[in-house]
């Protein structure tokens, strides 16, 4: 009889590496899918209020379909602590509700090529704040040397298009600004969610922050004026599809990270920017061909590898997250 239990399937590293790559896809799909949304919906670039409600919508019927699942496997839905319960408003507020704000408008003012791209700083946002928090996770020669590297591809993907005017920034800060702005709070907000899951259902944890957040979208975004129609059988599908990709992939990451280190889980973003790169390119007609796109998406991506080539080492399923709490 064997003395010590299996790892369980989060923590094994087959799973790890298909269950990450998967979320990576569909939050790579989330780029060209929102841009398209935009035009199905017919929301102007400048209509704030109507971004937040179809995010709202979004969210909360992403959260919906979790709390659903939730009940159909028997997980417990209520009975919790009022600490439990201020940690459940507080990050459904931090990562849905501020998060996208950011994201929404951001996304409205760039491109989708550039916004995947952009994006890709929230894994080096985790690496160092997982530095100050996890003692088994701490920032390593090849762990700097990667930030500074996928640093240096951000800026090269908003340098000017054409060779006169290399140095001249395109970057604004409604636009690629508010992107990385949102890289940062996913940051923070995953390393504290991933505090919370060490004693509450990842699953029922991020059905009910999705549930909170999208609930303050709307009633933000319905206050200051916005109204989401043209519902139409391509929008509503669309709109259902967004609200399955949160679902599936907050999900599935929540539980990841509750098994394994932030920085190793943190790691596999490096596709989302490929996935969101090639598929913004495929739906949208955007262009990739450019060599700062190009050039960008190799340094971010060499980057974020070079963030995790650290040796192995066993890795107990419960990390030290009393600072996370």
């Amino acid at each position: 009889m064997r003395s010590n239990a299996s790892p369980p399937l989060w923590a094994r590293p087959l799973a790890v590496f298909v269950l990450a790559l998967l979320c990576c896809a569909l939050w790579g799909s989330s780029f060209p899918a929102i841009k398209s949304g935009y035009a199905l919906f017919d929301i102007a670039p400048g209509d704030v209020p109507t971004k937040l409600v179809f995010a709202g919508y979004r969210f909360t019927l992403a959260g919906l379909l979790l709390l659903a699942y939730a009940a159909l496997t028997g997980r417990r839905l209520a009975g919790f602590t009022k600490r439990t319960m201020g940690q459940l408003v507080l990050l459904g507020l931090a990562q849905t509700t501020l998060q996208y704000v950011f994201f929404y408008i951001g996304l409205a003012y760039t491109t989708g090529v550039k916004s995947s791209i952009m994006n890709a700083t929230g894994t080096f946002f985790s690496v160092l704040l997982a530095h100050f928090i996890y003692h088994n996770d701490r920032l390593s020669a090849n762990k700097l040397a990667g930030c500074l590297i996928g640093l240096a591809g951000v800026m090269t993907v908003n340098l000017g298009a054409g060779l006169g005017n290399v140095l001249a920034f395109d970057l604004t800060l409604r636009g690629e600004g508010f992107v990385v702005i949102a890289a940062f709070v996913l940051a923070v907000t995953s390393v504290y969610g991933k505090g919370i899951s060490q004693h509450l259902d990842p699953i029922v944890m991020t059905a009910y922050q999705l549930v909170i957040g999208g609930l303050a979208l709307l009633i933000g975004g319905t206050a200051t004026g916005g109204a989401l129609t043209g519902f139409t059988l391509a929008s509503s599908t669309l709109l259902v599809y967004l609200a399955v990709l949160s679902s599936l992939a907050i999900s599935i990451w929540s539980l990841l990270l509750k098994y394994n280190r932030v920085s190793t889980v943190t790691a596999f973003n490096f596709m989302v920017p490929v996935f969101g790169t090639v598929l913004s390119a495929l739906f949208l007609g955007e262009s990739i061909v450019e060599w700062r796109y190009a050039a960008a998406l190799l340094m971010v991506c060499y980057g974020i590898w070079l963030v995790t080539k650290t040796p192995h080492v066993s890795q107990p399923l419960v990390e030290d997250t009393a600072k996370a709490n």
